[in-house]
């Protein structure tokens, strides 16, 4: 073989091997020719938003805000590995939330049907007006008279004293005062002959002597003056 079969040889060898290589420029320039407007349009779009922020926007805050993410980057890190355990939580209580909130919006409605809502803002205005009525001295005091009264009517809740003010309420219902009449002394000596007069004389003089325990131990005054109500 002769040295300029040699040389034709490697050529086509070369230009075998350089093929691909022309093929990948030549898509590579029809690329770039394809780019090359969206470009154009991305830098134009690019340039527009940033007119937006122009007035409000400083490089130095750029510069600030990258530093402060890098040196924030183990905070963010932290942050992150958290959100993934929130989001985990949240897709465990969104059963839960499917079921419990439409339950609370129907109680919330029942409440609004029957008023209890109303009464509730209600009362709130009541407290606005008791605090701007009384100084928080007034209302410890009250507060503790409420307590007593509270323990009063726990008293009242025994089963000797209901039947008894059942029956003393019961009693002016009962009483044709229409028919009542001057009584003189004469009167009252007749009066104690009937049976009923004499039953209200015993029930009479048995409370009179259960009001007197209240002279006991200094009795209403000296419970009044330990309260600090008599001055």
């Amino acid at each position: 073989m002769t040295n300029e079969e040699l040389i034709l040889k490697r050529l086509e060898n070369i230009e075998t091997q350089i093929a691909p290589l022309i093929k990948t420029a030549d898509k590579l320039n029809e690329l770039r020719d394809d780019m090359i407007p969206l470009g154009n349009q991305a830098v134009q779009l690019l340039i527009n938003e940033l007119q937006d922020i122009e007035a409000g926007f400083e490089l130095d805050d750029l510069f600030h805000l990258v530093k402060q993410l890098l040196r924030s980057t183990r905070s963010i890190v932290f942050a992150l590995k958290n959100m993934v355990g929130l989001v985990e939580f949240i897709k465990d209580m969104e059963p839960l939330l499917k079921h419990a909130v439409p339950q609370m919006i129907n109680y919330l409605d029942d409440l609004e049907q029957r008023g209890v809502l109303r009464i509730i803002q209600a009362m709130m205005g009541v407290r606005a007006k008791v605090a701007a009525a009384y100084s928080p001295e007034d209302i410890d005091q009250i507060g503790d008279g409420m307590v007593s009264l509270l323990g009063l009517g726990k008293k009242l809740t025994d089963p000797k004293i209901l039947t008894f003010l059942e029956k003393a309420v019961e009693i002016p219902a009962a009483v044709d005062l229409s028919v009542s009449k001057k009584v003189g002394p004469w009167g009252l000596v007749s009066a104690g002959s009937n049976d009923e007069v004499k039953e209200g004389l015993g029930v009479l003089i048995e409370l009179t002597k259960a009001l007197g325990k209240l002279k006991e131990n200094g009795g209403i005054a000296a419970s009044v003056e330990k309260q600090g109500g008599i001055e």
